[in-house]
């Protein structure tokens, strides 16, 4: 009579098993990641106030850039605008300031967008000021850096005027290091 039961409750359970179901959901197994958001999913705020909706860029390459006022590279605005005013009939910059490295980046948003008019004539995208490293990295940042959200690459972002480039399609093509100046060919042979 045992035997029988034993025999009973293991058939039961196979039986159980073979009509078990396959969604992980079902069997609360953990989810697959999801699938690497787009660029075109951001909207950030704008240096001036307004917003910076990334989904209006469709089309064009975009190239991303983290600025700082008081820094060795700040003389690469001038290269980002002429860049800017070479390809801007295909090709989007916008600068995200950020403090994040030596303090070199103290001013507030109007202090930023004033100081980019009156000593470089920047034209070209301004966002409002975010952190791009540590606990506080803003959410377009996290994208660029992590393969697991832009399904390309994983980057650090060493200082300031480190740059990232993206196809028309909105795929990370690049990231470029501070010493790599907007102008160089590096950069440019792949507008």
């Amino acid at each position: 009579m045992l035997k029988t039961f034993i025999l009973s409750s293991l058939l039961i359970s196979c039986m159980s098993l073979t009509n078990a179901p396959v969604n992980n959901q079902e069997n609360n197994l953990p989810k697959p990641p999801v699938a690497a958001k787009s660029i075109y999913e951001f909207s950030v705020e704008g240096l001036d106030g307004g917003k910076i909706n990334f989904s209006s860029f469709k089309g064009k390459k975009i190239l991303i850039v983290n600025t700082a006022s008081k820094c060795g590279y700040t003389p690469q605005y001038e290269g980002l605008e002429a860049l800017y005013k070479k390809y801007k009939d295909r090709l989007v910059i916008v600068g995200f300031p950020a403090n994040n490295f030596g303090g070199q980046e103290p001013g507030s948003n109007t202090e930023i967008k004033d100081f980019c008019k009156k000593n470089y004539g920047v034209t070209f995208l301004m966002a409002a000021k975010i952190s791009v490293k540590g606990d506080d990295t803003a959410p377009i940042y996290k994208w660029l850096c992590n393969k697991s959200e832009n399904g390309v690459l994983d980057a650090e972002i060493k200082w300031n005027f480190n740059k990232f480039l993206l196809d028309e399609n909105g795929k990370l093509l690049a990231k470029f290091d501070s010493n790599v100046t907007p102008l160089s060919e590096a950069l440019t042979s792949k507008l």
